[in-house]
């Protein structure tokens, strides 16, 4: 069974890629069409993508994996195969992967001869309920993640639920952080179904997708350009960002799932001391997270270059750093700041939170 959810300029089809979508491509009587993937997507997905869309799939750019080639570095090797291939303005990308790919390959179709239509195939929880909607482009750029981008709708977003075989329990429990994520600024009771559901795979995936799409498709929607509600999904995401970043280039690095459980631990301890959040709520978030995600105590010496990511963000807009905050589960306030010592205060109620 398929689903399609609308936005004013592209739809998100829900349902495994086949006859429809060779249907839909023939349609727009693209020039050609250039498949970007990473070696893990190369490997796992795209050859399910050449049995289901053989002609979309005969040109092939793959790069390597992995938010630490996110960068200007890549997007040249992207650049100049595109030039290589005779790209022109009549071609489409096919951006086949996780969030990394989906942000990078959009935005190297969205910047090549001033933009060509590209179509988002999220092969990760992560991507298909959060990075693939919504028109956020980007890439990292002085160590910050997504610092440079820009906003431009894809052609379409498909939604193959089947991809999800091919990833690690790893990889699923990190991108139901943001499944989480998203019941816990718009829907308590998503927030009440899902955040005990263990194991993920026990779940159907492609309800949850559904589900969770829905809530982002509606804030998309309502605030396309990030003035105001759509805010509320950088929830997590202020101090997860940084956390993410300091542990980049460790060998302990976190999945941006995981990174952003942590953030949203910290941030739910500042929505109790700013916005209301209710100690008692307060309490479910941090068991909940902790117990899914685990926990590793930040250490002080990294406090300094924590804040300093944080000034970097690119949503504060004064020299204050900006939060997107809980009043309550299923309810998010936009537009918060806190003081250095509270914010740090906040992290070290994460240390202690075992």
């Amino acid at each position: 069974m398929s689903h399609t959810l609308s936005l004013p300029t592209y739809d998100i089809q829900i349902g495994t890629i086949g006859t429809p979508h060779q249907q839909w491509l023939a349609g727009k009587a693209y020039a050609g069409y250039v498949v970007i993937c990473d070696e893990n997507t190369a490997e796992h997905c795209l050859p399910k993508l050449r049995r289901r869309l053989p002609e979309a799939a005969r040109h092939v750019i793959t790069v390597p994996a992995g938010e630490a080639h996110k960068n200007l570095d890549t997007c040249r090797q992207i650049w100049e195969s595109l030039f290589r291939l005779g790209v022109g303005r009549r071609w489409c990308v096919l951006n086949l992967g996780g969030g990394v790919i989906g942000d990078m390959g959009g935005f190297c179709a969205g910047t090549f001869k001033r933009g060509i239509d590209f179509i988002q195939i999220p092969t990760t929880l992560l991507a298909q309920v959060d990075a693939s909607v919504g028109g956020k482009l980007g890439i990292d750029f002085f160590e910050l993640k997504n610092s440079v981008g820009l906003f431009r709708d894809p052609a379409a977003v498909w939604i193959d639920p089947t991809f999800l075989d091919t990833l690690s329990d790893r990889e699923l429990r990190s991108g139901f952080a943001e499944v989480l994520k998203h019941a816990l600024i718009a829907d308590r009771q998503q927030w009440d179904r899902l955040h005990a559901l263990d194991p993920i795979r026990s779940a159907d995936l492609a309800r949850l997708i559904l589900e969770s799409v829905a809530i982002k498709r509606h804030i998309v929607a309502t605030d396309p350009h990030e003035r105001g509600l759509r805010k509320a999904l950088n929830f997590g995401h202020t101090v997860g960002h940084a956390i993410e970043s300091y542990y980049l280039d460790t060998p302990e690095r976190l999945l941006h799932g995981e990174a952003i459980a942590y953030g949203m631990v910290i941030e739910a301890w500042l929505s109790h001391q700013l916005t209301g959040l209710p100690a008692g709520e307060l309490r479910a978030i941090s068991a909940a997270l902790t117990s899914r995600y685990g926990h590793r105590v930040i250490p002080e010496a990294a406090f300094a270059e924590l804040i300093g990511s944080m000034r970097q963000d690119k949503k504060n807009e004064t020299s204050a750093i900006n939060f997107s905050l809980l009043s309550g589960i299923g309810s998010a306030v936009v537009n918060q700041t806190a003081s250095e010592e509270r914010i740090l205060n906040a992290i070290r109620y994460w240390n202690d939170a075992h």
